[in-house]
């Protein structure tokens, strides 16, 4: 996804955050690990006031039938749960104490 992805007209002033819009999980890792601390948690404000409303506008549509506004929206909740780590606990993108450990992912949840 790119940073000009679509969002239902509810969620317009999410619009600042769409190049979290991302795909897979190894890009929103990515995404996580080249932000800055006030880049995730300016997303991290916008997106968890919001998030219960988010996900009742997303279950209101069969998964397999998500319009490309809604499946943007809800590709922006998956990277809130990959910056809420590191803005609620650790203060840093990476995990601390973890060096240059990092995590493959073998196959993606269905979207």
């Amino acid at each position: 996804m790119s940073y000009t992805a679509a969002l239902p007209a509810d969620f317009a002033d999410l619009a600042p955050f769409a190049d979290w819009a991302l795909d897979t999980w190894r890009e929103r890792y990515e995404k996580r690990l080249a932000s800055s601390m006030d880049e995730m948690q300016a997303f991290y404000d916008a997106m968890m006031p919001r998030l219960t409303e988010i996900l009742e506008h997303c279950d209101s549509f069969d998964l397999d039938n998500l319009p490309d506004d809604a499946r943007n929206l809800l590709l922006l909740a998956f990277s809130l749960c990959e910056a809420s780590f590191p803005v609620e606990a650790w203060r840093q993108p990476r995990v601390p104490d973890s060096g240059s450990a990092d995590l493959e992912m073998v196959r993606e949840p269905p979207l």
